[in-house]
């Protein structure tokens, strides 16, 4: 029966026709499962009374971390409980594509490991339905073709096979597609499809060999915990002992992380998601790749013999909004909302014309599950010790799941693992995130940003205006656009206009900005940003600094002190009113945080982290706290207001406002004092800002923090006091080579790799986390160093921009990539930085010198052009019309201060 073309009519005959074949697909997979389900028996069924880790899920998530932790050795203390039946039994259904190109470098990574797992398997004789057919993305637009041809620039970084083809390879590779209206496309032929299904039973399969205990129909009851950690698992079949439990319970996986005390946030919500199956079509190849056309929201695949095909609208449709989560996989099955789908189906109908002749099998509404921000979610929960969580694979869990379940064995039994998953800890949400109304509005949006166009600085439009700081009115009356990081509204940059709009208007109020960045060339708001860089530099400007992390720590004895000296690799045990940047390392000696500390009292500390890292750092430091409770941990982030002020005149600023000597004797760069500022007291404020600019940074308890507002901007009228947002502040750090966590540090960067060993103290007399890796670095030498790249012959107006990720070329060989980029205002050109390091030609990284790294000639790759850069690995002193002293003593990057903190020698 031909549907598609009576649909686009919008006839009743078709939607009748649609209902009447939509049991089609249960028929068919009854049989294809019954078949499948033959070659392996599902489920033993002896409950154990103890075991090392129990698993939540008998999907293709918990099949892989149960498989995985069975290949370390652990097989015989595991096992996997599922409430239904292993792999969905005849309900599951997906697309099962599997590709490897994914929005980072660690997400990749965990994609490779998946595509080489489902072949070994193969080669072993499981089941894995892998098929290696290739994809291909098609472009519409030239915005599109720019991303391909980033992709294609990175792909040297990431090593992933592809290449950029013109619209008539694009016909070649499928015949089936129209290509008049697109662009080119990008091939990535080891890109494939698989079975999630078979994969699952065949892992299943392979983990029982080593003594996994698998049972199925057996339903968790409650997560047992006992002084914060896991202790024992209950269930319908009875309870087991455990040392560690993990939650792959898939759709389920929110409210499985309720079934515990404290219960663990998973911010997870379904939404409707569609999968369209024709029956058979003759003639049609089985190595048809899988088509993406993204500017459609849309794909398409080859399933025996017949075309499934489906999407990502921009406006999705939240499920189960009423919190009545289904009980079974049969229960997310969903009644077909064709005028819904739609959408989906013109732009199908649009891309491969032959499916107007295609007869019907069904289409399947399925909910699943998404994050608030579209990544997975990877790692161990920050409520309870040894409680860990692989879901939220939105759809693309085959993809995923063979690499996210090693690295969550990896970590279990070896206590880190071998990829860099930082980016999908659970310690990226706060509370808020999961909140359902918030999740609700959010994933209306989040499915869509599959495939729309990902420009630089993307910002969400849904769950906005939620943490905001006291000052945020003023802010907005003064012109602010504002960017959301750990659901904070900050200032991007101030738009003028919009501020000269409000001075002339009777109302009260403003709209809502929020940033956008079109383009990935030169954007719209650089005159603005550069203003505001100007007065950074060279007046005075004000920067909202909210919304970084604040942690207070202190003791009524010197266990504060210890704590810290042993969490922390350089010295903190320093005056009373200093300053210390410090790394806190882990045990391979990498980044858990970066943070300044403030010793406030002899037993008291202020401790500065980056935004991300509220939910993070806090953690990691709990997890260390003494057990006799001798030291107390508080989050102040929300009780201070943070304002800094910037530029050579602040401190005549300031002096007019306070009592306190403001004098570089008095009161040096990187110290602390307590300050009056104008009728407000109790004001820390820190001689520093972030960027190696002159300044300070003023924490203000909250009730005065619009007193304090009000008082700065009257008293800066005379100095020509301007607002400047984050954009100005990345700007003024990239071109002093600051690096900054979670964009250039991450957990496997260490201090001697970013050039900051002087603040490791080996001889402080404590063996604090990580310095034995250190040391042993030091001996060994380092295989990668952190640079800095000045772009030559690039035009910022006409030219694409780097925006980071580029591969970085040394005499013409491959050697690293770029982390974080901006306009180098005072270079006058792109700044970029990131690692390079000493590739043999076989990929392992050698040690190498600052000498090597100095003497090559340099490259940086932006969408398949290469330009000419000159590098540094020192922070550079940036020429300015007020020099001074202070600013010019401290360098970030390998070069010392004479003396930090400053205090020590006082």
């Amino acid at each position: 029966m031909v549907f598609i073309r009576a649909y686009s009519n919008r006839s009743c005959n078709a939607l009748s026709v649609a209902s009447t074949h939509c049991t089609l697909l249960k028929a068919y997979l009854d049989s294809r499962r019954n078949q499948k389900c033959q070659k392996y028996s599902t489920s033993t069924s002896a409950l154990p009374k103890n075991c090392k880790v129990a698993i939540c899920g008998g999907g293709v998530m918990g099949a892989s971390v149960a498989y995985h932790l069975a290949q370390l050795g652990w097989g015989p203390q595991t096992i996997v409980i599922e409430q239904d039946k292993l792999g969905g039994g005849e309900n599951s259904f997906s697309s099962d594509l599997v590709g490897v190109f994914k929005p980072t470098l660690s997400q990749v990574r965990l994609c490779q490991s998946s595509v080489k797992l489902y072949q070994e398997l193969e080669s072993q004789g499981f089941q894995t339905g892998w098929k290696q057919c290739g994809s291909l993305c098609v472009a519409r637009t030239r915005d599109r073709m720019t991303v391909f041809r980033r992709m294609k620039s990175q792909s040297v970084s990431w090593g992933i096979k592809c290449e950029i083809v013109d619209p008539q390879k694009a016909k070649e590779l499928c015949p089936l597609i129209r290509i008049d209206d697109i662009k080119g496309a990008m091939w990535i032929p080891e890109d494939g499809v698989a079975d999630s299904y078979k994969i699952c039973l065949s892992l299943l399969e392979a983990a029982k060999q080593k003594g996994v205990v698998v049972l199925e129909n057996c339903k968790l009851l409650e997560v047992v915990c006992d002084n914060g950690k896991v202790v024992a698992i209950d269930t319908s079949m009875g309870s087991v002992d455990c040392d560690y439990y993990v939650n792959c319970g898939g759709f389920w996986a929110r409210k499985i992380g309720q079934r515990s005390n404290p219960s663990v946030k998973i911010p997870l919500h379904p939404v409707e998601h569609y999968y369209l199956r024709t029956n058979a079509i003759s003639n049609l190849d089985s190595l048809t790749p899988v088509v993406r056309d993204q500017d459609g929201s849309i794909y398409f695949r080859e399933l025996n013999g017949c075309i499934l095909a489906g999407g990502f609208q921009l406006e999705a449709k939240p499920a189960f909004e009423n919190a009545k989560c289904p009980d079974n996989s049969a229960g997310r099955r969903l009644p077909a909302d064709w005028d819904h789908f739609h959408v989906l189906l013109e732009q199908l109908l649009h891309r491969v014309p032959s499916l107007a002749n295609a007869s019907l099998d069904s289409l399947v509404n399925i909910a699943e599950t998404f994050t608030p921000d579209c990544k997975w979610i990877v790692g161990q929960a920050p409520e309870i010790a040894n409680y860990y969580v692989a879901a939220g694979m939105k759809t693309v869990g085959i993809s995923a799941a063979g690499g996210v379940g090693q690295g969550v064995a990896q970590t279990i039994v070896n206590g880190y693992s071998q990829y860099d998953l930082y980016e999908l800890e659970m310690s990226r949400f706060l509370g808020l995130h999961n909140n359902r109304r918030f999740l609700r509005d959010r994933v209306r949006e989040v499915p869509g940003r599959h495939y729309s166009l990902q420009y630089p600085n993307n910002e969400f439009i849904t769950g906005r205006n939620l943490r905001m700081s006291p000052i945020y009115p003023k802010l907005k009356e003064a012109g602010a656009v504002f960017e959301q990081v750990m659901g904070y509204e900050r200032p991007t940059w101030f738009e003028p206009d919009l501020s000269k709009v409000h001075l002339h208007s009777y109302t009260n109020t403003r709209k809502f900005i929020t940033a956008t960045t079109k383009t990935f060339g030169k954007p719209d708001w650089f005159d603005i940003v550069e203003a505001e860089y100007e007065a950074c530099r060279e007046n005075v400007s004000l920067l909202d600094y909210s919304s970084f992390t604040k942690l207070d720590i202190q003791s009524k004895g010197r266990e504060v002190v210890d704590l810290l000296q042993y969490l922390c690799s350089n010295d903190v045990d320093v005056p009373i009113g200093s300053i210390i940047h410090t790394g806190m390392q882990n045990v391979r000696g990498g980044y858990e945080n970066d943070c300044s500390l403030i010793r406030l009292s002899e037993n008291h500390y202020m401790m500065i982290a980056p935004t991300i890292q509220q939910t993070r750092c806090k953690i990691w430091i709990q997890r260390h706290l003494p057990s006799d409770n001798s030291v107390s941990l508080t989050d102040v982030t929300s009780m201070f207001t943070a304002i800094c002020l910037m530029g050579p005149f602040t401190r005549h600023l300031l002096s007019e406002m306070t009592e306190t000597d403001l004098s570089p004797k008095s009161f040096p760069f990187f110290t602390y004092k307590e300050l009056d500022v104008g009728l407000a007291n109790g004001i820390r404020a820190l001689n520093l800002t972030h960027t190696g600019e002159l300044g300070y940074v003023l924490y203000i308890p909250n009730e005065f923090a619009l007193h304090v507002y009000n008082s700065l901007i009257e008293a800066g009228k005379k100095y020509n006091l301007k607002h400047a947002g984050c954009y100005a502040m990345k700007a003024l750090r990239v071109e002093k080579f600051y690096a900054f966590w979670g964009q250039d540090l991450d957990t496997s960067t260490t201090p001697l790799e970013c050039g900051r060993s002087w603040r490791v103290k080996f001889d402080k007399g404590i063996n604090f986390i990580g310095r034995d890796a250190l040391l042993r670095q030091q001996e060994e030498g380092i295989k990668r160093i952190y640079v800095q790249l000045l772009l030559n012959d690039h035009d910022p107006d006409t030219e694409l921009w780097s925006w980071g990720g580029e591969p970085i070329f040394r005499d013409k060989k491959y050697v690293g990539a770029t982390t974080t980029t901006s306009y180098g205002f005072t270079f006058k050109k792109q700044v970029c930085l990131g690692f390079v390091q000493n590739l043999d030609k076989n990929g392992n990284a050698l040690p190498l010198t600052n000498e090597y790294v100095m003497s090559g000639e340099y490259e940086v790759e932006i969408a398949g052009t290469r330009y000419p850069a000159k590098v540094n690995i020192n922070s550079p002193n940036l020429p300015t019309k007020y020099p001074d002293k202070e600013r010019e003593s401290y360098l970030a990057t390998r070069d010392k201060m004479v003396s930090e903190p400053l205090l020590r020698n006082n």
